[in-house]
């Protein structure tokens, strides 16, 4: 709980008890007639419905803009995949990729950097590293197997991400384990061979 939560639910305690005291006061003066009595039941009923309404809207508003941020989120992160698995079809498509290719899945390092989790990442790492050995003649014509065979590894683990599954119970990864995987991921796309 931070500090300003922590300052609100100390002002509506003393809002509540203090409004107890007085409503407890003016029930007890207007002992001798049951009308007013009445009236400030009421009053407190209605303090007591608007309370309660407007912490169950501040908690249902809070909820909400976490659920629209994750969906924002899940829609970018399937986005850079999808770019991801667009210019992989692109370029096994190609009789010679160019440098341009290169340039495009060096930025998508970049992108994933920042959507994907760690193990994407990881498997993306070697993803490259089979890139980087087959492309050495400029296009995978001939290596369509291993191309294949790698790009349904990472596919596995980008629907693991997507659908928030971990299948490996692989544990979590540290800030560094992290920042390598990115730093050997970019570099890693930066040694793909064009001849």
């Amino acid at each position: 709980m931070n500090i300003k939560q922590f300052g609100y639910l100390f002002l509506t305690l003393i809002t509540v008890i203090s409004g107890y005291f007085y409503l407890r006061y003016a029930y007890k003066v207007t002992d001798s007639t049951p009308f007013t009595q009445e009236i400030v039941l009421i009053i407190l009923g209605t303090l007591a419905t608007v309370f309660i309404t407007s912490l169950l809207l501040n908690k249902q508003t809070a909820v909400e803009i976490v659920k629209e941020q994750n969906i924002k989120f899940l829609e970018l992160k399937t986005k850079t995949y999808e770019t991801l698995l667009d210019l992989m079809e692109s370029m096994s498509s190609q009789k010679n990729f160019d440098e341009q290719s290169i340039t495009k899945l060096q930025f998508i390092t970049h992108k994933l950097a920042i959507f994907a989790s760690p193990s994407v990442l990881n498997e993306y790492n070697n993803f490259l590293s089979i890139i980087s050995d087959i492309s050495k003649d400029g296009s995978f014509t001939n290596d369509k197997d291993k191309l294949n065979a790698a790009l349904s590894r990472l596919v596995i683990q980008i629907r693991f991400d997507l659908l928030n599954e971990n299948i490996n119970n692989t544990p979590a990864y540290s800030l560094e384990q992290i920042t390598k995987l990115i730093k050997r991921n970019s570099n890693d796309s930066s040694n793909i061979h064009l001849d």
